[in-house]
């Protein structure tokens, strides 16, 4: 094989490489704008529940879980404080801890509603004096609801703690508290950076407002099409370079 037919075969496969990099890249900044497409819906949903006010808890508990996400409500209920349960391994800030889960007692009914009343710091992430975390025996909720999370791997309570949870399961709540559980959870709102400070550690840090940000995927998106461009200038470079480098060889060859 001659050296031109080598150079040659060599520019096709990098030409090749170059366009299935570049395309790759298109594609993957066109999955991004997916996702802003898709975050951009889920922020309008959230804007328009929100727009509609705090309903009552029990009229959104009553929906099905679609149409019920992320709705907030509002409503008062008795905190069973001697049944609270922690979910472990919530770190905040970068500092270990649990959330609290307080089941609450509604008026004329005998289902609890799961409040995650927000996170206290835990050096283990495990356990925690829950008497310290007491607030008022009635408690005003404001919060949004949200479905159980998915489950994991393995039991959802540990085996080290009965009142530890990796991870929330309705039935499961239902077993321990014995009695009929909500059919979703109420994460309680508050002030979630003064709110755990201001009152010297008495109440558990709160969920904050969701925010209606777009993320990062429009700058990813941008990203991924300038590494396109890249490639196909940087190959467009290389086409350039070697044409240059032949025509020097073929005047240096004519001259001598």
């Amino acid at each position: 094989m001659s050296a031109r037919v080598a150079r040659t075969l060599n520019t096709v496969v990098f030409g090749i490489v170059t366009v299935a990099a570049a395309a790759l890249c298109i594609r993957l900044g066109i999955w991004q704008l997916d996702r802003l497409t898709e975050r951009r819906a889920y922020n309008d949903q959230v804007a328009s529940r929100f727009d509609n006010g705090a309903e009552p808890v029990r009229e959104v508990m009553a929906r099905d879980t679609g149409d019920a996400r992320w709705r907030r409500v509002t409503g008062v209920g008795v905190a069973q404080y001697d049944q609270e349960v922690v979910l472990a391994a919530r770190t905040r800030g970068g500092s270990p801890g649990v959330w609290i889960i307080t089941p609450l007692s509604l008026p004329n009914t005998d289902t609890l509603v799961p409040l995650v009343r927000g996170w206290v710091y835990s050096p283990n992430g495990r356990t925690v004096d829950l008497s310290q975390w007491r607030e008022s025996d009635t408690i005003t909720i404001d919060g949004r609801v949200d479905a159980f999370q998915r489950p994991a791997a393995g039991a959802p309570r540990l085996q080290s703690d009965d009142r530890a949870f990796r991870w929330l399961e309705r039935d499961t709540l239902a077993a321990q508290w014995n009695a009929p559980v909500a059919p979703m959870l109420v994460y309680q709102f508050g002030d979630t950076i003064g709110g755990y400070a201001a009152t010297g550690g008495v109440t558990p840090a709160r969920f904050p407002l969701p925010t209606m940000d777009e993320g990062p995927h429009k700058s990813y998106a941008v990203q991924w099409f300038a590494f396109a461009i890249v490639f196909v200038v940087g190959y467009g470079a290389v086409l350039v370079t070697r044409r240059k480098r032949e025509q020097r060889v073929t005047t240096a060859t004519a001259g001598t």
